[in-house]
């Protein structure tokens, strides 16, 4: 029977480079604004100018890709030799990038597109569709590549330290949490994804004491079983690296382990001076 699945994801999943190539994996990207100017996420817009725009308040706001986007893919993956197309994407609660493709795969008989929320973004939602596209390079039905994809999700863990709260208030992006926050700006906040939205698991007084709980917590969810990490920020790229370096000394069975500044739409939100971890347990 044999199915050829092909696998679809969006700009938020940054994929580390030359992955999305070597895994056959489409990306269709979201649009980050700044001021006047709009630009395609991980094309022509840095992290680092993102990062440049927020402290200087330069409105930077983010917009998910058209359903005809998604359907022009889904119809070249199809034309390309696919038989069906699993199509994973950043949280449905966080974004309406998954409503756009799902709206999409309405275009094309049923169960020939099935799009997938990953309830999460950034490495969180790489990692299930490298999963997603590696089952699918076997020869596995559209159910098994899905499936390889909401496996990893459950087993994926997203921490992250933000320096303020203000951009993920601004961004409309944290709701009632925000409110648990903001009582103090000398507050360090720690948050983690759960089912897709972004809640505050803690409060730390310092950055330097946030940071150590951070890799505390994301050595707490890694277990003793083998994982792969991935550690992320915007605009500090010392101290990820330090997390990294720290992580790498601690974790008994680590596999891989990526540090990558987040990307335009994913940091706009959070703003400079984030660092996450992502666990993923094998």
């Amino acid at each position: 029977m044999g199915e050829q699945v092909a696998v679809v994801t969006d700009s938020t999943a940054f994929l580390p480079e030359g992955v999305a190539r070597s895994l056959d994996v489409r990306v269709v990207p979201l649009r980050v604004s700044i001021g006047t100017r709009t630009a395609i996420d991980g094309v022509d817009v840095t992290p680092t100018e993102v990062a440049n725009a927020l402290r200087e308040r330069v409105p930077v706001t983010t917009s998910r890709p058209a359903p005809a986007e998604f359907a022009a893919v889904f119809r070249s993956c199809l034309a390309a030799g696919a038989t069906r197309v699993v199509s994973v994407h950043l949280a449905a609660a966080l974004s309406g990038t998954w409503e756009s493709a799902a709206l999409a795969a309405q275009d094309f008989p049923h169960g020939v597109v099935r799009v997938v929320d990953s309830r999460s973004t950034a490495a969180a939602l790489g990692f299930a569709v490298m999963a997603a596209a590696e089952r699918a390079r076997t020869g596995a039905s559209a159910a098994e590549v899905q499936g390889a994809a909401t496996d990893t999700v459950d087993h994926t863990k997203t921490l992250f330290y933000v320096d303020t709260i203000e951009y993920l208030r601004r961004g409309g992006r944290i709701g009632t949490a925000a409110a648990l926050l903001a009582t103090s700006l000398s507050v360090k906040p720690l948050l983690h994804m759960v089912e897709g939205r972004i809640v505050p698991l803690e409060k730390v007084r310092t950055s330097a004491k946030a940071i150590a709980r951070l890799v505390q917590l994301t050595v707490d969810a890694a277990g003793d079983g083998p994982v792969d990490v991935a550690v992320h920020h915007l605009a500090a790229a010392a101290r990820a690296d330090q997390v990294a370096g720290q992580l790498r000394s601690v974790l008994p069975r680590l596999g891989e382990l990526y540090t990558a500044e987040l990307g335009p739409v994913v940091g706009a939100h959070l703003g400079p001076g984030v660092i996450g971890t992502v666990v993923v347990r094998r």
